[in-house]
């Protein structure tokens, strides 16, 4: 509405907006008759064209002959008064042609802008199509919500069919109870009350219909002009000839604004009540209904009274229009309704984060927080606060020893699955809570040492190999004199491969590495999952003892490549992925793939599960011992005592673990693998994952011991036991000589 207008005040105001209202429908009237004014258009051109003649053409001229005056005066006199009569009915029609033509031009020049102002219209079939933003959500594998994610509006759509007809019926008759008769305008409820508000109050607002309010939040833009109120009438009843009514209904519950980020009827029964739609109450419903025309006015969280009056309103109007008996009126008034807001937390935080990371690399952040995406993930929302509270408990006892923080990952080898992530002790503990560690990277200390020997074993090296475990120093151009030291500072002599790696010697890692080659290990851990080793003229033999930095994830991958038995599978967190209408996505993640043969992993994997070989560090009882359970396990220290891992799986499951500090102090010099840090946190997480034994889609593999592969034979060997070897291997060169038994020790590895 004109400015000029709106200011007017008093009567004469009233009298302004009237004309101006009458008028505004006078235009619309034209707009949608413009098939008659052109019907009509004949008959007015040709009026126009008589017009033109009228100025153009010189007037019959009228013969009068006069040669006698005088003899002559009657007849005279009879001709002037034809004269006059014939020349006023000419002015008359001419007048009248003019006035014909002056509207006939004016009808064709509103005629031709009506056409051109409905060719600018949106086509509604847009409705039905249009992307409005609706709210991603993060499942766990069994459908448990672990989180939404949305920008500015929170909206999950709903099928009307599943709703209750008390929240029909409570939108009907509050916003339009003219709903079921009406094209789409409600041609004389809409319009009188359009009238009032625009001649009383001088805003060009209400009267709009179901139809037209949906026309006006899906394809138009929310400003009060006569424009758009006009392309909201004329969309309105196009929307009508293309939708049905139960359509209609479902788009506008699913898209109209409630309040705050709650859009559509389904976010906002679970934003004031913390329940589905499909259950909320009549008075809920119609608290939900009133909510509408003015949300932040009526919002029960901002003006609860005001919410109980709208309320009352809404139940009003549902039994005027007799959607309700004056029984259920009565009740539903004398009822009171308790808001119960969601508790607004994520479940399994940093593992939800981790998701939404790999979803925004593929799909970007926009299609993440408004395209509605269904995500079902792998993680096991009941192993993972079981874990949560697992690892707050173990915690607390080494809190002593300078710890202060711990992280858990546990996984499905076979598919890449994660069943359980826990970033941090806790999410929402400043300032390092958020960090997640499982994905951060940190020094492994000894925990590199099974890649390092996998290598060794794939170039020919075999579990009887002896290494010695004696003094040695290695020295390179430009760098210090390196002298390895064993983590208990002793010397073992001669000692096979098997024991070495199962007692963590430090001595002949450094030696195995120094004979592979440091670069063809960073290549060879790289092949097995690890991310991190891009700049391979920084590392040494060092290297053998985790001098590099790692990231648990990718250790997750590589220690699964062992129980996989060669095939290295990359984390999947996902199981499903579709769109809110249920269309299948898709994750891209590398292809599975065989890294390392099936010999070198069943000998690794039987090193690091026996718990005779390891006694002489860890004794037979530590923490990597699980009784009931055949499972490969090594720890992890870093000499400044700043990260300390315990890693350990079989066929079936893997389960990662570290403990230190986020700002990256030292813990205190007495934490001892295997006995405190990560190990005690390790054997309940693997204990809690294998005793549940949840079942894993295509995995079939059993919680008992490793499976001797074909190309694998056994020959007594060292200390009365036997030892495996690849077949073609010269076993004859093997297990011949006397070797003492290990000296037992204390572990920090």
């Amino acid at each position: 509405m004109p400015s000029y207008v709106k200011k007017q005040t008093g009567f004469y105001g009233i009298v302004i907006r009237a004309v101006f209202f009458v008028f505004f429908y006078f235009v619309v009237g034209l707009i949608f008759i413009g098939d008659i004014v052109v019907s009509l258009f004949t008959p007015f051109a040709r009026a126009f064209v008589g017009l033109i003649s009228f100025f153009t053409k010189t007037p019959r001229s009228v013969a009068i002959s006069l040669p006698k005056l005088n003899t002559q005066k009657s007849k005279l006199k009879k001709q002037a008064k034809e004269l006059k009569h014939t020349t006023h009915t000419s002015l008359q029609s001419k007048i009248g042609y003019f006035v014909i033509g002056v509207l006939a031009a004016l009808s064709i020049v509103v005629v031709q802008q009506g056409y051109n102002f409905i060719l600018s219209l949106p086509n509604p079939k847009l409705i039905g199509n249009v992307n409005f933003p609706v709210s991603t959500q993060i499942y766990d594998r069994n459908g448990v919500l672990l989180y939404d994610f949305y920008k500015d509006q929170n909206r999950t759509p709903v099928d009307i069919d599943v709703l209750p007809n008390h929240i029909i019926q409570a939108t009907i008759a509050i916003e339009d109870k003219d709903f079921y008769t009406h094209n789409g305008v409600s041609p004389i409820g809409g319009i009188l009350r359009a009238l009032k508000e625009i001649i009383l109050k001088g805003e060009l607002q209400g009267g709009s219909t179901i139809t037209q309010q949906l026309v006006k939040t899906s394809l138009l833009t929310p400003e009060r002009t006569i424009e758009r109120k006009i392309r909201e009438a004329i969309l309105a009843l196009w929307t009508e000839q293309i939708f049905t009514k139960k359509e209609i209904l479902e788009m506008y519950l699913n898209q109209v604004p409630y309040g705050g980020s709650a859009y559509g009827i389904e976010e906002a029964s679970k934003t004031y009540f913390n329940k589905n739609a499909k259950d909320i109450t009549i008075s809920e419903a119609a608290m939900l209904a009133g909510l509408t025309k003015a949300p932040s006015r009526y919002s029960p969280f901002i003006n609860p009274q005001f919410a109980v009056n709208r309320k009352n309103e809404v139940l009003r109007a549902m039994y005027e229009v007799g959607y309700i008996t004056k029984e259920q009126y009565a009740q539903e008034l004398s009822k009171s309704i308790v808001i119960q807001p969601p508790k607004v937390f994520v479940r399994a935080p940093h593992f939800v984060f981790y998701v939404k990371a790999l979803l925004e690399e593929q799909y970007g952040i926009q299609r993440i927080e408004e395209g509605g995406l269904r995500v079902v993930t792998s993680l096991d929302i009941n192993i993972q606060q079981e874990v949560e509270k697992i690892l707050s408990e173990e915690l607390d006892k080494i809190k002593r020893l300078n710890v202060s923080n711990g992280s858990v990952l546990i996984t499905a080898p076979s598919t890449g699955e994660i069943l359980a992530m826990v970033g941090s002790r806790n999410y929402y503990e400043q300032p390092y809570g958020a960090f997640n560690v499982t994905t951060a990277q940190r020094q492994p200390g000894s925990s590199v040492k099974p890649l390092l020997y996998s290598l060794a074993l794939e170039e020919g090296q075999t579990a009887a190999t002896i290494i010695s475990d004696s003094p040695v120093q290695f020295t390179s151009a430009g760098t210090q004199v390196y002298r390895p030291v064993n983590y208990d500072g002793r010397y073992h002599g001669n000692v096979p491969l098997r024991y070495a790696l199962a007692n963590s010697y430090n001595i002949p890692a450094v030696k195995t590495l120094n004979t592979v080659g440091v670069d063809t290990f960073i290549d060879h851990a790289r092949k097995l999952g690890i991310t991190t080793w891009n700049t391979p003229e920084r590392y040494g033999l060092s290297l053998a003892l985790g001098g590099a930095e790692v990231r648990m994830v990718d250790m997750a991958v590589a220690y699964g490549t062992f129980a996989n038995y060669g095939i290295k599978t990359p984390l999947n967190p996902i199981i499903s992925l579709t769109d809110y209408r249920g269309h299948n996505l898709t994750l891209t993640l590398p292809p599975a793939e065989r890294v390392l043969s099936e010999e070198t992993s069943f000998i690794l994997s039987d090193i690091l599960s026996d718990n005779f070989a390891r006694q002489f560090a860890f004794g037979l009882n530590s923490d990597l011992y699980l009784p009931n359970y055949s499972v490969a396990v090594k720890t992890g220290t870093t000499n400044s005592k700043r990260d300390n891992w315990t890693i350990g799986y079989n066929r079936k499951f893997l389960t990662a673990v570290w403990v230190g500090n986020n700002d990256n102090t030292p813990m205190n010099q007495s934490l001892t693998s295997g006995i405190t840090g990560a190990s005690p946190i390790w054997k309940r997480t693997m204990g809690l994952v294998l005793d549940r034994n949840i079942q894993i889609k295509s995995n079939t593999q059993a919680l008992s011991g490793f499976t001797i592969p074909s190309g694998v034979i056994s020959k007594p060997c060292y200390y009365n036991r036997v030892e495996y070897f690849k077949v073609g291997t010269d076993i004859s060169k093997y297990c011949n000589q006397s070797l003492a038994s290990p000296t037992p020790s204390i572990s920090n590895q």
